[in-house]
């Protein structure tokens, strides 16, 4: 059983791989942590929950648009308009603020019901142009969410100049007490993209975290850069660039 008060650290790794005429793959280390959105935690002391630290998590950058969040109230909200059941649990898995920077390309929601079942996901999907969207993932009869199959959601939000806005996700997420793995596979006919987040969690701690820090010490300064190179390299490949559309006027879709 988890410690809901134990924040964990996940050691993960990411991995893109573009299909269709112009290809590309990277495979990239990650640090993301899970926190219980709501409860009291026990952490090391460089790290802060809502208040500044070496990494941080801060309900202002989730739930809504980036700077302005409002944290797990904003989920419980969502899913009450929704006609959607509370959480008995509801946790957070992003990558936290470094000395005051952040950049979440995807956080993910898990929402629990008093079995511990996990029943729903809300994927909070962030832009480098700023915009942000939110995909409600859930079961029509609420079953448990375990990576079996698949949930679906049709892509409202330019993610990437290199891919059209059309087209829909397939979420797969695989989350147990010890490890993550999560899948996301995006595509209209022959173009699109797969993209992973797999790892174990550990316990955070203070030689965790530094250990972290000094693997990757650049944090979501170092995710923009690599994104960015990423698309150069696609550009140098040839493929198309679409300008950026109008963000979605909708915070949440499903």
């Amino acid at each position: 059983m988890i410690d809901p008060a134990q924040p964990l650290l996940l050691r993960g790794h990411t991995w893109h791989g573009r299909k269709g005429a112009v290809r590309n793959a990277f495979r990239y280390g990650v640090d993301y942590v899970l926190i219980d959105a709501e409860a009291p935690l026990r952490t090391p002391r460089l790290f802060g929950r809502n208040r500044r630290a070496l990494a941080a998590i801060h309900d202002r950058d989730h739930g809504g648009a980036p700077g302005r969040g409002r944290g797990a109230a904003w989920v419980r909200e969502v899913l009450r308009e929704r006609g959607l059941p509370q959480p008995a649990r509801l946790r957070l898995l992003a990558q936290p603020r470094l000395l005051g920077h952040v950049f979440n390309p995807v956080s993910f929601w898990l929402c629990e019901d008093d079995r511990g079942r996990l029943f729903c996901v809300v994927a909070e999907v962030t832009n480098t142009f700023g915009d942000r969207h939110s995909y409600l993932c859930h079961h029509d009869d609420l079953a448990a969410i375990d990576g079996d199959l698949p949930l679906a959601a049709d892509k409202v939000m330019h993610v990437s100049p290199f891919q059209p806005r059309t087209g829909g996700y397939r979420f797969r997420f695989d989350i147990r007490d010890d490890h993550v793995g999560i899948r996301i596979d995006y595509g209209p006919a022959g173009e699109g993209v797969i993209a992973t987040l797999t790892g174990p969690f550990v316990p955070l701690t203070t030689a965790r975290l530094l250990g972290a820090t000094l693997r990757r010490p650049l944090g979501s300064l170092r995710v923009l850069a690599l994104i960015h190179w990423q698309a150069f390299k696609l550009w140098w490949k040839g493929a198309a660039y679409r300008p950026r559309p109008e963000p979605p006027r909708h915070e949440v879709s499903r």
